[in-house]
């Protein structure tokens, strides 16, 4: 399995839609690329400090095939889409599942 994390970090000065990305940026990754499962999770204040990520997401895939496959031809459609809910500058992991 292989897991996407693509991460928003909490910047000064910068938007985030959370409305936008749960109402059509999430359902648009869904049909696009076809995850076998997709999580967010959504930055809480610890301690009185903000998050360090407003949000996370969480994509997991069968296999780098899969995931290359879908991606290529939804890459452009996806990234001028994140241009509607936010203007931060993601960090994206990509990672095979392993467990212990």
């Amino acid at each position: 399995m292989i897991r996407v994390l693509v991460l928003y970090p909490r910047t000064a000065g910068k938007k985030f839609d959370l409305e936008y990305y749960k109402n059509h940026h999430i359902p648009l990754v869904k049909r696009r690329l076809n995850p076998v499962k997709i999580e967010i999770d959504l930055g809480i204040p610890s301690q009185g400090r903000p998050s360090s990520y407003i949000a996370v997401s969480h994509l997991l895939f069968e296999s780098r095939e899969q995931l290359s496959a879908s991606y290529g031809s939804a890459a452009q459609e996806l990234n001028e889409d994140k241009l509607k809910f936010t203007d931060i500058e993601i960090i994206i992991q990509i990672s095979e599942v392993t467990e212990i």
